[in-house]
């Protein structure tokens, strides 16, 4: 109980506050503050103009907003501003963006710009299939999006983002992300991370009953792998189809992204056949069962598509040249499809 009361007593001066600065609204005093213009610290003057530079990430609350504010160099109380946007009725209306505040600017014409979204968004898209390397490698290319994860190693960069000692493959989602000018690298992988937990907890809350998938993220290294594997859209279901069949029957994958994604640096672009043969923990030809890791990004489809794969008899599958594949229930049937469409023989 000692909780809910220290919690109680909190909203309880919240409102007496905000009580207290409608009052002031009431009186004239509060009519008078929101004309006046701010000061502004000189210090924090953007170099070359006489404005602050205010960034508003997606998703920042009307309290961090005025906190953003005062922490951009205005000289305002901050739960003062947080009031006033909650009294305004316009709180929930403020927009992300890269925003300057001039000199002149007062608490009602911060708020009308903020509201009005006189800022602008840059964006960076992460693609489906990608590996965290390329997601790192598209992040460092991003327009004025900050590199605070530059020379950090991987490891580094997962426990600022709060999961020490886990792979980042397959970690974060691919989408399209917008950002203030200014913003942390680290700051849209957060917001990655975030979004892959939650389109990953809704595909698995809603999986096919009978998917040889025992966790969250054996689902996650099965879309990876659907992922690297699809060519065409239309045959993903099926792929994950054979896959699920394969481990249903204890055989190994035989997948060739993951051979190349546990070769790493050394894949020359080719696969040799001494590559199918030289151990690691993602040569799912040496090996039996998922990888130890995604191997890949996956999107949605990737996704739903692993843990509500197609009814097939289907052990195979190879691809066609054109972008799809063809799929086959027995080795001999496999191998005749092999000479065809790799080979080129008919017979």
């Amino acid at each position: 109980m000692p909780g809910s009361c220290q919690r109680g007593v909190r909203a309880v001066r919240r409102l007496l506050l905000g009580l207290i600065f409608l009052l002031a609204l009431g009186a004239g005093a509060g009519a008078w503050w929101l004309h006046q213009p701010l000061a502004l610290d000189a210090a924090r003057v953007a170099p070359g103009t006489s404005s602050l530079d205010l960034s508003i990430e997606p998703g920042t609350t009307p309290r961090a907003v005025a906190q953003a504010v005062a922490d951009a160099g205005a000289r305002v109380p901050p739960q003062a501003l947080f009031w006033w946007f909650r009294l305004s009725g316009q709180a929930r209306k403020i927009k992300a963006g890269s925003y300057e505040i001039n000199p002149g600017a007062t608490p009602l014409s911060v708020l009308g710009m903020l509201v009005r979204g006189e800022g602008s968004l840059s964006s960076v898209t992460l693609v489906d299939g990608w590996t965290f390397k390329q997601f790192r490698d598209a992040l460092s290319k991003a327009d004025r999006l900050k590199p605070d994860t530059q020379g950090l190693s991987d490891d580094s960069i997962m426990t600022l983002l709060g999961r020490p000692g886990l792979s980042p493959e397959g970690r974060f989602y691919p989408d399209s992300y917008s950002y203030a000018k200014g913003s942390s690298d680290l700051a849209v992988l957060k917001r990655a991370m975030r979004l892959m937990d939650t389109r990953l907890a809704t595909a698995w809350a809603q999986r096919a009953p009978d998917v040889p998938l025992k966790t969250p993220d054996q689902a996650l290294v099965l879309a990876s792998i659907v992922e690297k594997e699809t060519g065409r859209a239309s045959d993903r279901a099926m792929i994950a189809g054979v896959f699920c069949n394969r481990l249903r029957l204890g055989m190994p994958l035989q997948t060739d992204p993951t051979v190349i994604y546990g070769l790493g640096d050394k894949f020359d672009g080719n696969l040799h056949k001494s590559d199918l043969q030289t151990d690691t923990p993602w040569n799912t030809y040496t090996r039996s069962g998922l990888p130890p890791t995604p191997i890949a990004m996956p999107g949605m489809a990737a996704l739903t598509a692993a843990l509500h794969p197609l009814a097939t008899k289907a052990l195979y599958f190879v691809a066609r040249g054109d972008g799809s594949s063809q799929f086959s229930a027995s080795l001999d049937e496999h191998n005749r499809a092999v000479n065809k469409f790799q080979r080129g023989q008919n017979q």
